[in-house]
């Protein structure tokens, strides 16, 4: 059933310049911090393996060519031109995990401290920010960005600006390395180191995934533009002023010495690595908004436990902040800090981290290339041939280094591996199990008007999944429970992807069986910025879309098995506000002028003195049949009987005879796992003292 269907229909506006343009200006702060911040460590790593300088400069040369090539084809061809077509409902894709940027921008202060002096001060500085900058995130993508992108507007510029002093002040002849040619030199020349080296040459790179990780966040356009008018230039223009200040001094003092900060003036040093720290807070942040976006698809898709999701934006779907994510990745990046201590190691785990991704982004791309964009196959292997051999060079010399901490981000994978495993092979048994044993519509009619059972006055609430047939869960009440309630109501709430579902589409009502039965089907929609009701509320519109299904129902002739086993057929019905000519509902002794002020509304009520006294307001036309005003008295009586929660929980166990293996998935994991997650969001705002819990085992 296509729950978004009247929802959807609405035109799709289209941004205006001055969003997209915003947009642009927002994602400086979110995606391009990581990526504006890796000319502070490139070199430096890139020379770890003991490469030495010559006059000819070959060597620094041939990493500038690397650079430069390397962000040309990966993030600016294959992402920006490429892959960010490749959008599910604007939703990207892939993420990394790592913390390699606190040690890069911390480490500008050993030009003005001694070694020992650093030491202690580099780990507990990029603990503080780490900190800082998880705390941040509560208030916002949108927030987050205006904060931030100012700070990497500003590291941007002053990089380019440093560049373009240095290429003049230094070495005017330095755009000659852009040439392929020194590449080959470099490899030749220096062979076994300069492929090792690749390693350090590819975190120049590091942060080009957010751009598709990201892409909820924003729009493909306003990523774009950051990325070609603003973020790609001023990378080059800090490269190569990099290469031509190194170009003219050969001779390194110590390790640290090749790094970025060398290269600045000494009179603006320490402004600049002010703004460095604050770039460095700011670089993080696209692997934050990234592992947001990555675990909201995976749970939606039944492949992670449920997270807690908080929309921040009315107008960006995408825009999400995850309380327990978020401070999980903060123990994680806090854990991987302080137990490295060394930018080595941490560029090492980065490297593997984000090639990784980017190979496995090359090989689904050529799989969309083909059954999504009905291109030739030709067009994909030529698309996974050029940039997967690109990247598997990459990804060869990132391997070697595996003992060197590269093997922090395969340790956390597997462990998120057998996570999202456990998770989803348990969900599937369960629906599985659902589809296998939901209750048909002939063992309904089977049971006759009263299911066998005692009809007692009320309303039965029971909240499924289902949007469609009879869940197990209700023959287990049927065949357990003495009575039951006069009307039943199945009640399925769903959330659709926009912000607000307009009141008068909220409610999707029908039957299940035929009309004497009493047994309602109610789907409730919520967009993911509505606030729902109290319990209250929601009631009282839940029974006045009932009775306006009712009210407005067509009587059909002859209905057949055929018609009766069809459970789809649904009634759009909005709330009591939103549907100013249907039927309304007073309780207690309030006066009907309250309600509304139309004499053309005519008073259904209970004669009898209750406890809580009822009464439709129905519309004087069109009238209604007996059988409805009949069916409306019975819908009255039961509400003035009161109404139970009836909530099911479903417990897996491996079933007997199933495998060791199986038994510990089941028995164990999954169960630890449903225990620990968040349960369904209307439940929180269910009354406790009128609800009733049913638990049934499913042997999976």
């Amino acid at each position: 059933m296509d729950l978004e269907g009247v929802i959807s229909n609405n035109p799709v506006k289209k941004d205006s310049w001055k969003t997209v343009l915003t947009l642009a200006f927002q994602s400086l702060g979110v995606v391009y911090g990581d990526l504006s911040t890796s000319p502070l460590y490139v070199y430096k790593s890139a020379f770890a393996e003991d490469i030495q300088h010559s006059e000819t400069n070959e060597e620094i040369y041939g990493v500038l060519s690397f650079v430069f090539w390397t962000l040309t084809l990966i993030p600016l061809v294959k992402y920006v031109f490429i892959v960010l077509r490749a959008d599910d409902n604007g939703e990207g894709g892939t993420f990394a995990l790592y913390s390699l940027l606190f040690f890069s921008a911390v480490s500008g202060l050993e030009l003005s401290m001694s070694k020992e002096q650093h030491h202690y001060v580099e780990v507990p500085v990029a603990c503080a920010i780490l900190v800082f900058l998880f705390a941040l995130q509560h208030y916002g993508t949108h927030r987050v960005g205006f904060l931030f992108a100012p700070v990497v507007l500003t590291w941007l510029l002053c990089i380019s600006a440093i560049g373009v002093y240095n290429i003049f002040h230094w070495n005017p002849h330095v755009y000659q390395a852009l040439s392929p040619y020194y590449m080959y030199k470099f490899l030749k020349k220096t062979q076994k180191g300069g492929w090792m080296s690749l390693g350090g040459i590819l975190l120049c790179i590091t942060g080009s995934e957010a751009m598709f990780a990201d892409l909820g966040h924003f729009t493909q356009l306003s990523i774009k533009i950051a990325f070609t008018f603003v973020v790609y230039p001023s990378l080059i223009l800090a490269y190569m002023g990099q290469a031509a200040y190194l170009s003219k001094h050969h001779t390194i003092e110590s390790n640290y010495r090749i790094g970025f900060y060398v290269s600045v003036p000494e009179k603006i040093r320490w402004p600049v690595l002010a703004i460095a720290i604050l770039a460095a807070v700011v670089g993080s942040q696209a692997i934050i908004t990234g592992t947001f976006s990555i675990i909201k698809q995976c749970s939606s898709l039944g492949c992670f436990p449920k997270v807690k999701i908080i929309h921040t934006s009315s107008k960006i779907h995408g825009q999400i902040y995850i309380p327990e994510i978020n401070w999980t990745l903060m123990f994680l990046c806090l854990a991987v800090t302080v137990g490295f201590r060394d930018t080595k190691h941490l560029g090492n785990a980065s490297g593997l981290a984000v090639i990784t991704v980017m190979l496995v982004t090359t090989c689904l791309m050529s799989l969309v290339i083909v059954l999504c964009w009905h291109k030739s196959i030709f067009m994909a292997v030529c698309f996974i041939f050029f940039f997967g051999s690109i990247e598997a060079l990459y990804f060869s010399a990132s391997l070697i280094k595996f003992l060197e901490g590269a093997w922090v981000p395969i340790a956390l994978s597997l462990i998120f591996l057998i996570v999202m495993y456990v998770w989803h092979y348990g969900t599937l048994m369960k629906y599985e199990f659902d589809v296998q044993n939901k209750v048909s519509i002939n063992w309904l009619l089977s049971l006759g008007p009263n299911l066998g059972i005692v009809r007692v006055r009320g309303i039965g609430l029971i909240h499924t999944e289902l949007v469609s047939g009879i869940p197990a869960i209700f023959s287990h009440f049927v065949t357990n429970l003495p009575a039951f309630h006069q009307v039943v109501v199945f009640l399925c709430i769903k959330s659709v992807p926009v912000p607000h579902v307009r009141p008068k589409e909220r409610f999707l009502v029908g039957r299940v069986g035929p009309k004497e039965y009493r047994l309602y089907r109610c789907i409730a929609r919520y967009g993911y910025r509505d606030i729902h009701k109290d319990d209250l509320e929601f009631e009282k519109d839940l029974i006045c879309s009932i009775a306006e299904f009712i009210r407005s129902e067509r009587p059909e002739i002859n209905l057949g098995i055929e018609y009766l086993e069809n459970d789809e057929k649904m009634t759009v019905v909005g709330t009591t506000s939103s549907n100013l000519d249907g039927v309304k509902m007073c309780e207690d002794d309030r006066d009907v002028s309250e309600i509304v002020g139309s004499s053309e509304m005519r008073e259904l009520k209970h004669s009898e003195k209750t406890r809580k006294r009822v009464r439709f307001l129905v519309p004087e036309s069109p009238r209604i049949d007996l059988d409805a005003q009949e069916e409306l008295q019975e819908l009255m009586d039961a509400r003035e009987a009161g109404m139970a929660f009836i909530l099911g929980h479903c417990y897996v166990r491996a079933k007997s005879g199933s495998s060791l293996m199986k038994k510990l998935v089941i028995n164990l994991g999954y169960d630890f796992l449903r225990r620990n997650s968040r349960g369904p969001t209307y439940a929180l705002g269910i009354p406790r003292a009128s609800t009733l819990e049913v638990g049934m085992i499913y042997h999976v």
